[in-house]
């Protein structure tokens, strides 16, 4: 009994001094100041080292990386240790007695150093992780989450099960920080409704939530790029974040927000000018070539023209230090910007000529697609691309990268078509999506009309081809069976193969598929069938369906993508009337919260309805608004500056027309004038054959004047005057002041009567309809064209409309029946 109490005793001590010197090592460590410190440690006591000490030593060594500014880290330094390979060979040794946590520190420590992820510490760490995933508490498991996006680890099983785990706890989840970090985890693997779900608990942990930071909203934007859903409800909230934490809107984060925002397509004044005030203030700050290329690809198309002209002299004489990233980078913001500076262009061209075989596929369309757009003149590099180009094309077998290419060389200016391009695109068309289909069909109608001589040669092959290729278009459409991938596939076409060849195929599968119309895809769906110009009435009658019985998830703001489809293709939707004023009073309380180029298309587009609604209209209509508007259009790219200003104009135009009550003053008169003086378009054939012989039927040249401006500066094909009797009267003073025509107020109505010479009864416009003024499958008037003859009947006009369709018909075949209708139509319907 002694001689046990002996061996207990000696057995204790031993215990204690084994626990006593584990605690002086592992404060040993603590206590170090350098990597070295700690490298001599590991060294001294390589016998003695636990899971616990191995851990706190990487923890360590990190840590001392993360003190230190980025010039000054010497990551590859420690990596390249002898002590350093110590603790990762002991470390993976040790897997198995670490606890979870610690599990997850020492993988997310040992990527810190970037050793690759097909290590086999790496491995082993990740394996024995996934073995345990279910056990981890939720900071493990969002710490294991960034180590396996480090990895480029998106769309694995493993990414399925943290999706399972995830979907069980959500409601338990209420830091910020770890649900951004498991959203983007799992965004590639989960569903619309899980998608839904997340967005939902995102949106209330940023309103109940005391710590939100920086970096978890910037998290959640990028979760809504990941899955390619422009929510605005939750990007106003993390955007709000942004503006809320100033002095963290440092370059690097201004440049990937705003990376994030140009793909989500999401515009918010507000950061817009903070950013660009934040920026231009720092200019002369960035001296070195990684800092000045994201200065200039973010400022540079938002900068007025001395900063754009800054911006553009320093990238000049920094142009030289560019690597091929870089390159790339500002060639891209060039074309953004339309710079037009020939020295920076040839300087980037150079640059391209060197760096040319590091670029892949998609990045060589990119440089082409640019170059073509700047109008850079340099037959050599083009030569180069072609041979690059070709010689990927006889490699790669992925179709996405091939139609990358194909369009590559349909757009070099010395596009030529061969037979090895010919059967490579025949090749991949069983795997192709509809978009690479659109591209080849794209490129394959250029070279067919780039050279009469190769047309001749090649229209056989190239017409046999175009078929093949439409035939699999139908195939795929046919076989489609998700909305939301086929949404996906067709975001980015269009093109002649698509609108004459597949738009009719592909509005049948929307009919076939229009029960997966939801409140999540509605806007993404409206947007896209307004691109087809193709009215079809049941479509259009579910997005109506969903939007009235989903209005309260819609953002305010989608209640113009909602409306739009509707008032362009000029259809009114069953109970339209109720429609139409439930999607107004949707938005009718938010208008503070609009983007002011976003109301005023919001406008106009209600305007071609005719739904004027006071507050919006006064919304727009007043001093301080419209400063709001011309300080956001400065921040905006030049052809979507053009569009709002115009949108505005014609706004402002239909609410004197058709408003006068609302008492807005015309403002537009230096701006149409402006401009009247860009010229004004040529006519067509039928525009010329019927000027002729309406001056055969009224009686000379002299009764019928053609390209007229309106009051209001509406333009019209023809114009012609006639008395009671209806017989045409001539023009006697050509010159009317249009001016002197405009008015606004009660007594609009008498605008008519203005200008007419004595005698003159009514005034006759003739309006020629091509193919644009009407739905694409129909003769349905599209809204504009029906606004706008409304707006000429006020103005005191009797229109004539001529569809294309009727004056190229059968029927009107001769000269003596094109006579006829037109007598028809001016003098027995005037």
């Amino acid at each position: 009994m002694l001689r046990l109490r002996h061996i207990y005793s000696v057995s204790l001590r031993c215990c204690v001094f084994r626990a006593l010197s584990s605690d002086a090592l592992l404060s040993q460590l603590n206590s170090c100041t350098t990597e070295d410190q700690v490298f001599d440690l590991v060294g001294k006591n390589k016998a003695k080292l636990s899971e616990q000490h191995i851990g706190s030593a990487l923890s360590l060594l990190w840590q001392f990386q993360k003190e230190k500014s980025e010039l000054l880290r010497n990551v590859d330094c420690v990596k390249n240790h002898s002590q350093f390979l110590t603790l990762r060979i002991l470390a993976e040794n040790k897997i198995e007695f670490m606890d979870n946590d610690l599990l997850v520190d020492t993988l997310y420590n040992v990527l810190r150093f970037t050793v690759e992820a097909h290590d086999s510490l790496v491995e082993e760490l990740v394996m024995e992780a996934w073995r345990r995933l279910e056990r981890f508490s939720l900071p493990a498991l969002s710490k294991f989450a960034v180590c396996l996006n480090e990895q480029q680890i998106y769309s694995s099983p493993l990414n399925g099960k943290i999706a399972e785990i995830v979907n069980m706890n959500l409601d338990s989840i209420q830091n910020t920080r770890i649900l951004s970090i498991l959203m983007i985890s799992i965004s590639g693997v989960i569903s619309r409704s899980f998608q839904e779900r997340l967005i939902q608990k995102a949106e209330l942990l940023l309103e109940t939530a005391n710590d939100v930071q920086f970096n978890h909203a910037r998290r959640i934007v990028q979760f809504l790029r990941n899955i390619r859903f422009t929510y605005r409800p939750l990007l106003e909230k993390c955007n709000k974040v942004f503006l809320d934490n100033p002095n963290q809107l440092d370059l690097d984060n201004i440049h990937i927000i705003s990376g994030l925002y140009q793909t989500l397509q999401f515009n918010n004044t507000e950061f817009r000018l903070a950013i660009k005030q934040k920026l231009t203030e720092n200019i002369y700050d960035c001296h070195d070539p990684v800092s000045f290329t994201k200065l200039f690809s973010t400022l540079g198309p938002m900068a007025g023209p001395e900063v754009r002209q800054r911006l553009i002299a320093t990238a000049v004489l920094m142009a030289e230090q560019f690597n091929c990233q870089q390159t790339l980078v500002v060639l891209e913001a060039m074309e953004e910007m339309e710079c037009r500076n020939s020295h920076l262009i040839q300087k980037i061209a150079s640059l391209l000529h060197k760096y040319l075989d590091m670029y892949k596929p998609a990045e060589l369309a990119k440089i082409t697609q640019a170059l073509m757009l700047l109008q850079c003149h340099n037959a050599e590099l083009y030569a180069k691309i072609r041979r690059l180009v070709v010689g990927y094309l006889q490699f790669n077998v992925v179709p996405s990268d091939i139609s990358k290419l194909i369009r590559v060389l349909s757009i070099l200016p010395i596009s030529r078509v061969d037979e090895v391009v010919i059967n490579k695109i025949d090749a991949v068309l069983p795997q192709s999506s509809l978009g690479d289909l659109n591209a080849f069909a794209a490129a394959l109608v250029r070279w067919s009309c780039h050279d009469q001589t190769h047309q001749q040669s090649m229209s056989g092959p190239c017409a046999k081809l175009l078929q093949k290729l439409s035939n699999y278009g139908y195939q795929r459409l046919q076989k489609a069976s998700d909305l939301d991938l086929l949404l996906q596939e067709l975001r980015y076409i269009y093109g002649d193969w698509f609108e004459e060849m597949i738009v009719e195929e592909t509005i049948n599968t929307f009919q076939r598929l229009m029960d997966q119309i939801t409140w999540m895809n509605v806007l993404e769906f409206s947007s896209f069938l307004i691109k087809t110009n193709f009215l079809c009435t049941p479509l259009l009658d579910r997005i109506a369906s969903v939007a009235v019985q989903h209005l309260s998830k819609i953002h305010p703001s989608g209640t113009y993508a909602i409306l739009l489809p509707f008032t362009v293709l000029n259809y009114d939707p069953p109970q339209s009337e109720e429609f139409f004023e439930m999607c107004i009073q949707h938005f009718s309380s938010y208008l503070g919260c609009f983007e002011p180029h976003l109301l005023v298309l919001l406008g106009y587009s209600l305007a071609i309805a005719e739904y004027f609604p006071p507050a919006l209209i006064n919304a727009i209509f007043n001093v301080d608004f419209l400063a709001k508007l011309d300080a956001q259009l400065e921040t905006l790219a030049d052809s979507l500056n053009w569009r709002i200003r115009l949108r505005l104009m014609e706004l402002n135009r239909a609410v004197c027309l058709e408003c006068p009550e609302f008492q807005i003053p015309w403002f537009h008169e230096r701006y149409c004038q402006q401009m009247q003086h860009k010229g004004n378009g040529s006519t067509n054939t039928a525009e010329q054959q019927i000027h002729r012989m309406l001056g055969e039927i009224l009686g000379g040249s002299q009764y019928a004047k053609a390209s007229v401006l309106t009051p209001y500066y509406y333009g019209i094909d023809f114009e012609c005057i006639l008395d009671k009797n209806k017989k045409p009267l001539p023009y006697l003073d050509q010159n009317i002041v249009l001016s002197d025509l405009v008015q606004w107020g009660p007594d609009i109505k008498l605008l008519g009567k203005k200008g007419l010479p004595p005698g003159a009864q009514s005034r006759i416009a003739v309006e020629f309809l091509d193919s644009k003024a009407f739905c694409k499958n129909s003769c349905h008037l599209k809204g504009e064209i029906a606004m706008k003859k409304r707006h000429l009947e006020i103005l005191g006009y009797h229109v004539v409309q001529i569809p294309h369709f009727e004056w190229n018909s059968m029927e009107l075949s001769s000269k003596d029946a094109w006579m006829h209708y037109l007598k028809k139509n001016i003098f027995e319907t005037s």
